[in-house]
């Protein structure tokens, strides 16, 4: 579960961060694609195939954002210690 912190910085990006924005859009499309494959009684191969190729996508696409993330987390890290010293 995301830290208020870690909520706030997620929130600015989506606002700030046009990179963030596009992974997050993404990801979220993704997410929409893989419900609707999970809904389905049965997959056929190809859907079979889509699904878990949109799984490891989706993976990346969230790895990406979290070294966003984390970026912008060292970065705050830094420019509190420099102000507090």
């Amino acid at each position: 579960m995301p830290t208020s912190l870690e909520q706030e910085l997620r929130e600015k990006l989506l606002q700030t961060d046009e990179e963030f924005r596009a992974l997050s859009q993404k990801h979220h499309e993704l997410d929409n694609r893989l419900h609707e494959l999970g809904s389905r009684p049965y997959l056929v191969e190809i859907e079979q195939v889509e699904e878990v190729t949109l799984k490891k996508r989706k993976l990346q696409l969230k790895d990406r954002m979290e070294d966003i993330m984390r970026q912008h987390l060292a970065h705050f890290a830094v420019t509190v210690a420099t102000a507090s010293a």
